[in-house]
């Protein structure tokens, strides 16, 4: 009997040391550590180790290299290229920063990325070249078919993607795999997918709207030929099986590594498959990084710890986040701070921000670049929309059901926006307006009173908002934003107008102005 191990990552999101950064304890998680576990289990197996997307993206890492040195090498490429990876696949974050900084890492990477379904708009061919690759291993020939999840369009900036087409994924793996199995003959194909599951893998039933945002489910059900679907962009620790193809998920930031062994035996000159077992490695506190890894992006570390302590300005009063929950329900100075700011730089009097996640620890007494960064995870621009009244009800009626009353009439989040992956980032606070949420009424029908200036909000009436590029683009199933008229497109890095505005103030007052309110009856 013969095995090969795949070993896999995902949305790394430029976490290569093992801190989350918002301190400088190390934390479990991390490349570092994933390369130790995996350099253990390359010892005696024959391996193949992919990197299923998102991961250029995501840290202050990353972002100090992609936004101060773009000129020098990508650590993260650098990484990766000495962590020896096979290839990559395009996720969604890979745009972010601009398709000439992605040029420039594709270019600099040792292994291919591929990219089955992200097309040129005037060849129909794949834009980036590669849809597939082959390897040959332990005298087994794999395939494997990289896609991406093609949604991207309604969160990325349009300038990021200028003429590509991403075409729907299922709709590309059914043609990839056919065309590969015909042509290449491989003893197994392999189909790594940046997007996750929209159903239970269990029982299929669904588990978020039918966007087409993930189809993992759906290509199990109908694409024939996979041996293996790889998911990942949902950051969930999955291993299983659908319609007969086992299924792995191994979370994010370097949280863990998935190996899928394959057991075979070869008879006269033929592969039988005898199992196909994924499973997941978790990375703890008893985990070492990899010394080479460290020692080697050590100069690069240095540099972003010594620019996260950069100081910035002085908060008089408190502006610290201890209670999540509390701040999305009654408002918070830190918000407040934002949508301020976001009127500020586009000159108008309504915005929209969110508090993106439960971790975000607000400004303390001394504000560094780490406490921006901290809190302001995502390289956003902002963007001014042109909204009539009835949009902006329609918007706040999606937020109203982020919060549900329970059996006793206690307020609690709703289930929706935290399984099968929290997207508490799809929560709004708006300011310059005033609005009412009464949790008893139906969704849909929950913003009881709506101002703007002391008067009625007109629905028919046109006004202009500020918020995040994503946002305007409809993302978090914003659909009533898909399409409005763009009045004014900000394209500097909210976190670079955030550090710019602390610099040039020095010192600002935690005020909070509620601009909501959340009634039970």
């Amino acid at each position: 009997m013969k095995s090969i191990s795949i070993c896999v990552t995902s949305d790394v999101h430029g976490y290569l040391f093992p801190t989350n950064y918002r301190d400088q304890k190390e934390a479990s998680l991390g490349l570092a550590k994933v390369a130790s576990i995996f350099n253990e289990l390359k010892k005696d197996k024959q391996v193949l180790l992919i990197n299923n997307g998102d991961y250029i993206q995501g840290s202050p890492f990353t972002y100090y290299f992609a936004k101060y040195q773009q000129n020098e090498g990508n650590p993260m490429i650098q990484a990766a290229n000495e962590m020896d990876y096979d290839l990559a696949v395009l996720g969604n974050h890979e745009f972010n920063y601009g398709l000439n900084y992605l040029q420039q890492v594709i270019a600099q990477s040792k292994f291919p990325w591929l990219a089955a379904n992200i097309l040129d708009k005037y060849s129909g061919e794949p834009f980036f070249g590669k849809p597939y690759v082959i390897r040959e291993i332990n005298g087994m020939k794999i395939a494997c078919i990289g896609i991406t999840t093609h949604y991207i369009p309604y969160w990325e900036d349009s300038s990021n993607i200028k003429n590509l087409v991403f075409e729907d994924a299922c709709k590309s793996a059914t043609k990839w795999v056919a065309k590969v199995r015909d042509i290449e003959t491989p003893d197994f194909v392999i189909l790594s997918y940046h997007g996750g599951l929209e159903c239970d893998p269990e029982t299929g039933e669904k588990t978020e709207k039918h966007t087409g945002e993930n189809q993992g489910y759906q290509i199990c059900e109908e694409v024939d030929g996979i041996d293996l679907l790889i998911t990942g962009h949902q950051h969930r620790f999955i291993t299983s099986e659908i319609n007969g193809i086992p299924v792995i998920q191994p979370g994010d930031n370097g949280q863990a590594l998935g190996e899928i062994i394959i057991n075979f035996k070869t008879e006269n000159n033929n592969v039988l498959i005898k199992s196909v077992t994924p499973t997941l490695h978790y990375v703890d506190d008893r985990t070492e990084p990899d010394d080479n890894l460290i020692k080697f992006m050590m100069t690069n570390e240095k540099e972003v710890q010594e620019w996260l302590d950069q100081p910035m300005a002085v908060v008089v009063g408190d502006m610290k986040i201890d209670d999540p929950f509390i701040a999305r329900l009654k408002g918070h100075p830190f918000i407040t701070y934002i949508n301020q700011l976001q009127m500020q730089v586009a000159d108008v009097d309504i915005s929209c921000t969110a508090l993106f996640h439960n971790q975000s620890p607000g400004f303390p007494e001394k504000v560094t670049m780490r406490d921006i960064v901290s809190n302001y995870i995502y390289p956003n621009t902002l963007k001014v929309l042109k909204l009539k009244g009835k949009d902006i009800k329609e918007a706040l009626e999606y937020t109203a059901s982020y919060f549900i009353l329970d059996s006793e009439k206690n307020i609690i989040v709703n289930p929706s926006f935290i399984d099968p992956k929290p997207q508490h980032y799809n929560y709004d606070m708006w300011a310059g307006i005033h609005y009412e949420i009464n949790l008893a009424k139906p969704v849909g029908d929950r913003i009881t009173k709506l101002y703007y200036r002391d008067h009625p909000l007109e629905l028919e009436t046109s006004y202009h908002v500020v918020m995040n590029n994503y946002r305007a683009s409809g993302g978090g199933d914003y659909t009533m934003f898909q399409g409005k008229e763009v009045v004014k497109d900000i394209p500097t890095d909210m976190t670079e107008l955030i550090a710019n505005d602390l610099l040039e103030r020095k010192k600002i007052e935690a005020t909070y102005d509620p601009s909501f309110r959340i009634v039970k009856s």
